[in-house]
């Protein structure tokens, strides 16, 4: 039997700025009110000048491996739109800052996606006997290619990290990977992107198309993996997708029929943080007793390229980084 991939450590890491919305309100047409009526949102973390992508990701990386109750991996990917450089990697990095010697280290590059298309590297280069352990995060210092004149995408997105742990193991086994699907659609390039050119710096969203396209086909891709994995949505005790909208998550978990309370959120706290965004609420839940061994969760998220990606997961019995 070949091994699959098992989820045996998380952790996670905010950087140690606060922004509320009445800070962005003082400077941006807005109010704390609109804010959190139209997203969700109440605060958000930015990451200091002197604080680099590599440095939130070895954070979240290292309380990861301490939950693992392992020191080495022989992989790392790590997914970000936000990277130290546009080359090298920010993965080698990672793995220098951790002391983890030389192992296979790269970026993954899908966005809000990315840390479920990074996952899905991860347990394929498991299944296919080239890795033993992995760690995989989420990481993401967005903050710095936002326009802080545009209160469309200055008062959503935050920065952060959250990280996991994978070993090679059995399906049986609680914290096993189950069904992944992943997608893209390169004709929506435009809707989520950062333009090129020299003059052309910051992010841009068109938040109402892109609303709706998050709900399609986050849930498409979400009842296909519960087709495979043989789940129905009553057999789902917690629908963990990526913290984009607060309205968003209520709609996908309309359209998949799975209660509204059932929905894993922590974007009032943190806002989008992209990459970062279903490690981070995984490990926020984790810490608060939201979910417990055994439970049953459907991942899923939605990006630029634009991309998107559903996972059926087991959660395991882990520790504490």
């Amino acid at each position: 039997m070949s091994p699959v991939a098992v989820l045996a450590g998380i952790g996670s890491r905010l950087p140690p700025r606060l922004v509320t919305n009445d800070e962005l309100a003082a400077r941006l047409d807005t109010s704390d009110e609109w804010i959190r009526s139209r997203t969700g949102i109440a605060r958000r973390y930015f990451a200091p000048d002197d604080m680099q992508t590599s440095d939130l990701a070895a954070a979240a990386g290292a309380e990861a491996l301490k939950s693992s109750g392992e020191s080495q991996v022989d992989t790392v990917v790590v997914a970000t739109t936000t990277p130290d450089r546009p080359c090298p990697g920010t993965a080698p990095t990672v793995a220098s800052k951790l002391g983890l010697g030389q192992p296979a280290a790269f970026d993954v590059s899908a966005v809000c996606t990315g840390f479920l298309y990074a996952l899905a590297n991860a347990a394929g280069l498991i299944a296919s006997g080239v890795s033993e352990r992995a760690l995989v995060v989420g990481v993401e210092t967005f903050s710095r290619i936002l326009d802080p004149t545009d209160r469309g995408t200055s008062t959503i997105f935050g920065d952060g990290a959250g990280a996991v742990v994978l070993r090679a193991g059995r399906p049986d086994e609680l914290g096993a990977l189950g069904p992944c699907t992943l997608g893209s659609d390169g004709e929506g390039v435009d809707l989520i992107t950062v333009p090129a050119g020299p003059e052309a710096r910051y992010f841009t969203m068109q938040g109402k198309r892109v609303f709706w396209l998050a709900v399609q086909r986050m849930s498409q891709c979400a009842q296909e993996v519960l087709r495979q994995a043989e789940w129905r949505t009553t057999d789902v005790d917690h629908l963990v997708s990526h913290q984009a909208n607060q309205r968003i998550t209520w709609q996908l978990a309309d359209e998949i029929g799975i209660p509204r309370e059932r929905s894993v959120s922590n974007i009032a706290e943190v806002g989008n943080t992209a990459a970062a965004s279903i490690p981070l609420a995984l490990d926020h839940a984790r810490a608060e007793g939201l979910i417990k061994a055994g439970d049953r969760l459907l991942l899923t998220a939605f990006g630029g390229g634009l991309t998107w990606g559903a996972a059926a997961l087991r959660w395991p019995a882990v520790g504490r980084g």
